[in-house]
């Protein structure tokens, strides 16, 4: 079988205009596994009133972090691809789950090359149901109804991964070295709680303690839990920086709507630290590969912004792997590995 690789990201709008910023957020806020509500109630939810409002302040946050390029994640998922197909022998596509390139897309030109065996390598370190379950579920369908040749193995989440942990280890030293922070904050994405219990039906999740593990990252269960990968990630890393206790903290960002989500929120505990006494923070984005509005305006300017505003001093961003040559190496060490089985 001739093998290949499909790299799936989240997405982007194909422009900054308001028309396919809404386009974008339909398919996006329309899907089952972002939120996870009865389609009739989803409609309401999001068509009848978010897609009302959003796209025009969407599209103004997209304007502020566009590069001339086009849209951030998409040049950079394709630097990262440039590089990496330098370093393997099989065909690298890249796919967005939504927007473009589409995932169906990704696939035809992968078949285009004479791929038979495709490598489905979602970009989510921690595993997710809005995020790697909603890509492998998404590329599953696809390859049953219009890909049938095609085998599909799909590449688990990396979030401990060493080659991973040694990449971010890398970049985050390259940014710090000479920066004499007095904090490092590590932001991941936010998920409501209820994701949690829909992605591993455990008893241990029903009590989420602040700052503690809410399963056992040994067990099983730990395999497809979220808020248990963002913890080891933290762990892993900070161990190799080897920051003490009270160097770092962990918070979530990007919530959506009135359910009760992941705590505690990285809005507020950018302004806690800056009214404790931090003056110089590092916020460091664990859970993207690559920068994006969540982390180019969302975290490097709002964020900025609110810790200046609040008694600090200097705010730095820890840029995602991008297209790093640790990242590069990472990638390619997995594929060699994938294609000598």
């Amino acid at each position: 079988m001739s093998k290949g690789v499909l790299l799936v990201n989240l997405g982007s709008p194909d422009s900054t205009k308001v028309s396919d910023v809404r386009r974008y957020l339909d398919e996006f806020l329309m899907d089952s596994r972002v939120i996870d509500l009865p389609y009739l109630l989803r409609v309401l939810i999001v068509r009848g009133i978010i897609l009302r409002v959003r796209p025009k302040k969407s599209a103004k946050a997209y304007k502020k972090i566009w590069w001339e390029e086009g849209s951030p994640l998409i040049v950079i998922t394709e630097r990262l691809v440039a590089k990496l197909q330098k370093q393997v022998s099989v065909p690298v596509q890249i796919a967005m789950r939504y927007g473009n390139p589409s995932i169906e897309f990704g696939l035809q030109q992968l078949r285009e090359k004479g791929v038979t065996e495709v490598l489905l390598l979602p970009m989510y370190p921690q595993y997710a149901m809005a995020t790697t379950e909603t890509v492998e579920v998404l590329t599953e369908k696809l390859i049953k109804t219009k890909f049938k040749e095609m085998a599909l193995t799909k590449f688990p989440a990396f979030y401990n991964r060493s080659e991973y942990v040694d990449a971010l280890a890398k970049v985050t030293k390259t940014h710090l070295n000479g920066y004499n922070f007095d904090h490092l904050l590590f932001s991941y994405h936010g998920v409501p709680e209820r994701h949690l219990w829909k992605t591993v039906k455990t008893d241990n999740h029903k009590k989420i303690t602040e700052g503690k593990y809410c399963c056992d990252p040994k067990s099983d269960e730990a395999e497809r839990c979220y808020r248990t990968h963002c913890f080891e990630t933290t762990r892993q890393l900070v161990e190799r920086l080897q920051l003490t206790r009270s160097q770092y903290s962990q918070a979530f960002q990007s919530r959506l709507g009135i359910d009760k989500w992941l705590e505690p929120f990285t809005s507020d505990r950018v302004v806690e630290l800056a009214r404790s006494g931090v003056r110089k923070l590092a916020v460091i984005t664990p859970a993207f590969v690559a920068d994006c509005i969540e982390t180019l305006e969302e975290i490097e300017m709002e964020a900025g912004k609110e810790f200046l505003e609040n008694g600090g001093e200097e705010f730095k961003m820890i840029p995602c792997l991008n297209d790093d040559d640790a990242w590069v190496y990472a990638l390619a060490t997995w594929i060699h590995r994938w294609e000598k089985r």
